[in-house]
């Protein structure tokens, strides 16, 4: 790890530069996640604070009823109801052991009934492995606090090591017991905490959103890692303030050190932004320029990633 951040803060290392493209996208989207922002604060925030706290029996002056209140403690009442109803909704959910079903096309091509069946297993294999059905647990839990449950959707590459053998040249009948290397599509479920999660208030859901983002505190050396593997583009990355509402709980001193705020925007996105203007546009100009019309006309989807509210390290 020191060798890394020795590498990474070299004075010689050249960074790339944003373009004005890329400045322009990352404005926009930070333009529109801070009215989406202060929109769930003004509604949202203080009422998910208080549930939180009552969950967690934590007391706060604010939550007296009366002036005159002297008492400290916090009924567990709420809290076993929470619990017992989330023990429910699961055992309805995962008790049965098939918690998903998929049914076969009566039109099946191949005329082969248990081509289904075989999907079915291996759905099963991968949801074990991916620790689905934990990711679901903790979602349903946020979902009786907050009244909200939100899980993203993350696709990655993974190893996978598997049982293999391999024949050993020049003995018969002799080969060698090991394990193989593999590339594996892994897809898993994060969840994801209400009071880190901005989606455009006009929505009634996703599909019908301008665009969702979540925010969240990470280590500065998973970003310099990102780098190195070009994942994310090579510029010069700092550790962030404090910013308690995106804190997982609400503790009486937080962590500062070496965490930087990153924002993932999941939606539609002007398309010159992306083109950096130097594809040519074949699309008819329907609204006049400067409109709001205008700066909402050939949008197209995509994954925006900004450090800090200011540095964009993908798109």
């Amino acid at each position: 790890m020191a060798l890394i951040n020795d590498k990474f803060n070299d004075k010689s290392t050249q960074f790339e530069e944003p373009t004005e493209a890329e400045k322009e996208l990352t404005s926009w989207v930070t333009q529109h996640i801070t009215r989406w922002r202060d929109h769930r604060d003004a509604n949202y925030m203080d009422l998910w604070q208080e549930y939180e706290r009552v969950f967690r029996g934590i007391w706060v002056a604010e939550d007296k009823t009366r002036e005159s209140e002297r008492s400290r403690i916090i009924s567990p009442a709420t809290q076993q109801a929470i619990e017992t109803r989330h023990a429910e909704i699961m055992e309805a959910i995962f008790g049965q052991g098939e918690f998903f079903d998929i049914e076969d096309d009566v039109k099946d091509v191949n005329g082969n009934p248990f081509d289904v069946e075989q999907i079915k297993i291996q759905l099963h294999e991968d949801f074990k492995r991916d620790k689905i059905k934990k990711a679901i647990d903790q979602i349903e839990l946020m979902a009786e606090i907050y009244g909200t449950g939100i899980g993203e959707i993350i696709v990655k590459t993974e190893k996978q090591y598997v049982p293999a053998t391999q024949a050993i040249p020049g003995i018969a009948n002799a080969a060698a017991i090991g394990v193989q290397e593999k590339d594996r599509i892994a897809v898993k479920i994060k969840p994801v905490n209400p009071k880190n999660f901005l989606i455009d208030p006009n929505a009634d859901s996703v599909d019908d959103a301008l665009g969702v983002a979540i925010e969240k505190y990470v280590s500065i050396h998973k970003i310099v890692e990102g780098i190195e593997r070009g994942i994310y583009k090579k510029v010069d990355i700092t550790t962030a303030a404090e910013d308690e509402d995106l804190e997982v709980t609400q503790d009486l001193k937080t962590y500062q050190d070496d965490k930087v705020k990153l924002i993932t925007y999941y939606g539609l996105v002007p398309k010159e932004y992306l083109t950096d203007g130097n594809e040519e546009q074949e699309y008819e100009e329907l609204f006049a320029e400067g409109t709001s019309a205008d700066e909402h006309s050939n949008l197209v989807e995509a994954i925006i990633v900004i450090a800090n509210d200011s540095v964009l390290l993908k798109a």
